[in-house]
């Protein structure tokens, strides 16, 4: 083929290219300008085409927003980077002294490593492995060593009032079951009183169940507990007439995690004299550990927007950027992003506020120019961009896009982020045009009274983009 006519055909190429972005721009431009949402709300858009490396819409991308939960991308992407997907979460547990006619004289240490998805079945299995060593008495303590953190046990900058809901634990390094507790309360005959069931079994927590079955008169359920006074007296009042399962946060997750585990250790028919904390010494024997790969905490990161799992990660991106060995604070995990934010994507991180890894924060501040950024380094570096696309949520199939986008091209042709806090609403991730082309996008909408108009209003943008 001649010279001429290889030219000839990458201007064409270029023209039609140019054509396509230009009549993408001009379509989500005037999309812009006729929402009615926008009347009274803000957002920051910018769209780009990673097939052929280039900008395909920018609307306020350089503004400073609150992301919400979109800003877990910048931890999820960092996290991926740094720690890589078999970097492990490891909760273990040691002892000292020895196991004597049945009674282990000496101290049974609980080592804590800020595991986000340790459960119920994985403390059990601590227990069994204990009552298998034919222990039937601790007579000395059983320790949590929460040492790996400070004692701080929120982020900077979140509401007081969003406990005792499921969405803002207590951080610790000592996790069970996500600090949570499920309580589940079903009827009984009209008049009676409803049963309630809470799961983790334990004593650590109280039940005052004061409901009514079938007895609209006595007021709308209610699910909660005494969180204004730190308690973990679970209260549950009114009309129950269905069954109803409600997800509570308790307070002071190492206790609810030491105090379970004494509970299941005394159900095993071994006896412990007293629970206390401390740093577990060098020359403890490993009885047992649990161990969970990141891939596993950045799933629940992702699909299920799990703030819990994202401080996780944030905490860890912390210990690595800082080669800290314990009592890490928010503050480590703020100065690690900043560095690898340099490193990685080149941005300045001078130009943002990223107060922690989850988004709750109220000092959070990013443009879509930088989230974008995120999704581009992940998208050009397949070792990250695979288990990082994985895990998004899938528009109409699952996580916090089930319910959305459930036809269309978009329909299954979405992956990504999503982001709710109170006057904010935002979406990032990835969609394959119906050129072929991938495109990455960021949307967030800020001073949104009701959520719902900025989701419609998100998922028809991405609409747009799919056609």
């Amino acid at each position: 083929m001649k010279i001429r006519e290889i030219g000839t055909i990458f201007v064409c190429w270029l023209s039609v290219m140019t054509g396509m972005a230009q009549n993408w721009a001009g379509r989500l431009g005037q999309f812009l300008d006729e929402s009615p949402l926008l009347e009274t709300s803000e957002v920051g858009v910018m769209v780009y085409d990673l097939t052929s490396d280039s900008l395909v819409f920018a609307h306020q991308a350089d503004k400073l927003y609150r992301p919400a939960s979109t800003e877990k991308v910048i931890t999820a992407v960092t996290a991926l980077a740094t720690l890589g997907t078999d970097y492990p979460f490891v909760t273990q547990v040691a002892y000292t002294g020895e196991v004597k006619d049945s009674i282990l004289k000496g101290d049974v240490y609980v080592i804590g490593a800020f595991d986000p998805v340790f459960m119920e079945k994985d403390l059990e299995r601590f227990s069994d492995t204990l009552a298998g060593k034919g222990i039937r008495r601790i007579e000395g303590k059983l320790i949590g060593d929460v040492s790996l953190m400070d004692s701080v046990y929120w982020g900077p900058g979140w509401s007081w009032d969003d406990t005792p809901y499921s969405f803002q634990p207590y951080l610790s390094p000592l996790m069970l079951n996500r600090g949570c507790v499920e309580v589940t309360v079903q009827p009984a005959a009209k008049g009676l009183q409803g049963t309630v069931e809470v799961s983790p079994s334990s004593d650590y927590y109280q039940v005052e169940n004061r409901s009514v079955s079938r007895t609209p008169s006595a007021g709308k359920l209610v699910i909660t507990r005494d969180w204004l006074e730190q308690g973990n007296r679970i209260q549950v009042a009114g009309c129950i007439s269905a069954k109803r399962t409600k997800t509570l946060n308790l307070y002071d997750s190492k206790a609810f995690f030491l105090e379970t585990f004494r509970y299941q250790l005394a159900n095993r028919g071994i006896q412990v004299d007293s629970v206390g904390y401390g740093e577990c010494p060098i020359g403890a024997k490993e009885l047992v550990r649990c161990t969970h790969p990141l891939t596993d905490v950045l799933k629940v990161t992702l699909k299920k927007s799990d703030n819990l799992a994202a401080e996780a990660l944030f905490y860890h991106v912390g210990k690595h950027g800082t080669d800290k060995g314990g009592s890490l604070g928010n503050l480590d995990g703020q100065v690690a992003i900043r560095k690898y934010m340099k490193e990685l994507v080149g941005m300045d991180p001078d130009r943002y506020s990223i107060a922690d890894g989850s988004g709750v924060s109220l000092y959070n501040y990013i443009s879509p120019h930088l989230l974008l950024s995120y999704l581009n380094y992940a998208y050009r570096h397949p070792v990250i961009f695979q288990p990082f696309y994985d895990c998004l949520p899938i528009a109409g199939i699952d996580g916090t896009l089930a319910n959305r986008m459930k036809k269309g091209k978009t329909y299954r042709n979405v992956r990504a982020k999503t982001g709710t806090v109170t006057g904010v609403s935002s979406l990032a991730g990835y969609v394959k045009a119906g050129n072929g082309h991938w495109l990455s996008f960021v949307i967030i909408n800020q001073n949104v009274l009701k959520g719902r108009q900025a989701r419609l209003f998100q998922d028809e943008l991405c609409e747009i983009l799919a056609n």
